[in-house]
């Protein structure tokens, strides 16, 4: 490779072989319809309402218009996603709490090596979910300025209501989040009217609104598109391209995933173009959530690659998964154990940062020679720390925006 010269520059210029023949030839050959939500041009993001007082109005589904008097500073957190936009943005340091502290372990997988990026130790942290639920007179005592939390998907917490969520909105603080938007299934009865689905991008351009970063949600958002750029110009015909199974494993089954699913969740793996070796199943997730395939069944349809859902979070002990599919005497037979292509893969709650790594991830683990290879994951392990040459987009810019260094 050339001094000077990035994988990103090779990849985005066509010079891995054949200067811009290559380019050319994979684009004419690549399925170039956008996907539902991943395609960034497709939906420009809307400006907060302005005002001549130093309050403003951000307009989210399912809450509707929310007035605020300045920028939250001791905010609630439930899901990654809404904490990786906090970090993002500049905001981590407003986090009072998460759903569960083990959030904290995959932040730091993929935050490490972005200089500068980091939320709060847990120490300083409380953990929303205990016991199958959480007590509403915790979300008082934290006190917080917004909730990055969706209230139809809090509602149908135990022991919570409507009315519930209502409360703490009139007394507390407001809640800004949209969940269903995940897998665009439906939310709790009594919300469904109305209730709008939005694309990643979409919804960090509303809690950029909300913590008035639009500059770095713009920046960060031309770095996506970019990103975005480079694998859908340079995949490889359909007909190379691999049959990839998404699933997660637990005692002995395999829960399968649509990888090209409607929602934020398949947001890392939609833009692959890849076929699905789950396509036209009725048992993934997205069907039917106890649905799965033993040993025997999954070698009937054994993709070329699998893909682990969540084996990178702590909610998967990744050894014990390898060992046993790969000791036992079917799952030996998969063509993805015997061709080393069983991955640890991403997560579906993810924010813009790990959304612009798993997208990365992804394209080096399904076209590697496109993409470059992907490094084993080992338990313990961190994303890796690439060399500029091997970036598909710029690591340290994108951290450098993060940090307010626009």
């Amino acid at each position: 490779m050339s001094p000077g010269r990035t994988r990103r520059d090779v990849i985005k210029y066509g010079g891995i072989a054949g200067g811009a023949s290559l380019l050319a030839g994979c684009t004419g050959n690549a399925d170039q319809t956008p996907e539902p939500g991943d395609d960034p041009t497709e939906t420009p993001t809307e400006s907060a309402t302005p005002t001549e007082d130093p309050s403003y109005t951000v307009e989210l589904s399912p809450v509707g218009e929310v007035t605020f008097e300045e920028v939250p500073s001791n905010v609630m957190a439930y899901s990654p996603q809404y904490i990786d936009m906090l970090a993002a943005l500049g905001h981590a340091d407003s986090l009072n709490s998460m759903g569960f502290l083990g959030y904290a372990e995959t932040m730091d997988y993929f935050f490490t090596h972005l200089d500068g990026v980091d939320i709060p130790p847990t120490d300083d942290l409380t953990q929303l979910f205990s016991n199958g639920s959480f007590d509403k007179e915790l979300l008082y005592e934290l006190d917080s300025d917004v909730h990055l939390m969706d209230p139809a998907w809090l509602s149908g917490f135990e022991g919570w209501s409507k009315a519930d969520t209502e409360e703490i909105r009139d007394t507390v603080g407001p809640f800004f989040a949209n969940r269903y938007s995940r897998q665009h299934t439906q939310p709790p009865e009594g919300w469904r009217e109305g209730y709008r689905y939005y694309t990643l991008w979409e919804l960090t351009g509303k809690v950029s609104q909300v913590f008035q970063e639009p500059e770095r949600f713009e920046a960060l958002k031309a770095e996506y598109e970019s990103l975005y750029g480079t694998i859908r110009a340079n995949l490889p015909p359909k007909d190379e391209r691999p049959q990839v199974g998404l699933l997660s494993y637990y005692d002995g089954q395999f829960y399968p995933y649509k990888i090209s699913g409607p929602g934020f969740g398949k947001a890392h793996t939609r833009p692959m173009g890849a076929i699905d070796a789950f396509a036209d199943s009725d048992r993934t997730y997205d069907e039917n959530y106890n649905a799965a395939y033993d040993f025997e069944g999954l070698l009937e349809i054994d993709p070329d690659v699998i893909l682990h859902n969540f084996a990178v979070t702590p909610f998967y002990d990744w050894t014990k998964v390898q060992e046993e599919v790969t000791d036992n005497d079917v799952g030996k037979e998969l063509t993805a154990v015997k061709n080393d292509r069983f991955y640890a893969s991403g997560q579906s709650f993810q924010g813009p940062l790990q959304n612009l790594l798993q997208v990365e991830m992804t394209a080096k683990q399904l076209y590697p020679e496109q993409f470059g290879e992907w490094p084993r994951f080992e338990e313990g392990d961190t994303y890796p720390d690439f060399d500029e040459d091997e970036q598909l987009f710029d690591h340290a810019r994108v951290a450098a925006i993060a940090r307010g260094e626009l």
